[in-house]
């Protein structure tokens, strides 16, 4: 069932996690068609400073999507999402999505999205959502 907007109120907030097992890359890569090696090959990740393979920046937007999605119970709610990839989301990794609804006017609410891994690193920065 999908949340009514009048029954939103800025403050209003929600949480979500999601890991990232270590086939996502490869999954994602196959989804999507980006093989990029730092995506899939821990050795290439290594040589060019990454740490291993890091996941694909639309595959954590994806996360946060899903995690706002959840919470309208209809997809179709979300409007518009931008955010800035900040930091790489390594294998392993635990992603947390903070979302304050900061307006609700005209039938639709405003989100910020705080989006986090385990250490507290902002993966994601400047995310903002619109549902309705």
């Amino acid at each position: 069932m999908a949340v009514d907007i009048k029954n939103l109120k800025a403050g209003d907030t929600f949480t979500a996690k999601e890991e990232v097992d270590r086939y996502r890359t490869i999954l994602y890569a196959g989804a999507s068609g980006d093989f990029n090696p730092i995506h899939i090959d821990p050795e290439f990740g290594q040589m060019v400073g990454l740490g291993g393979v890091i996941l694909h920046g639309l595959c954590t937007l994806a996360f946060t999507a899903n995690a706002i999605t959840n919470f309208t119970g209809d997809p179709g709610m979300l409007k518009k999402y931008k955010c800035r990839f900040a930091k790489p989301v390594h294998l392993g990794d635990v992603i947390t999505t903070e979302a304050t609804i900061t307006d609700v006017s005209n039938g639709k609410a405003t989100l910020t999205l705080k989006v986090t891994n385990q250490e507290g690193t902002e993966v994601l920065t400047m995310a903002e959502a619109e549902i309705g």
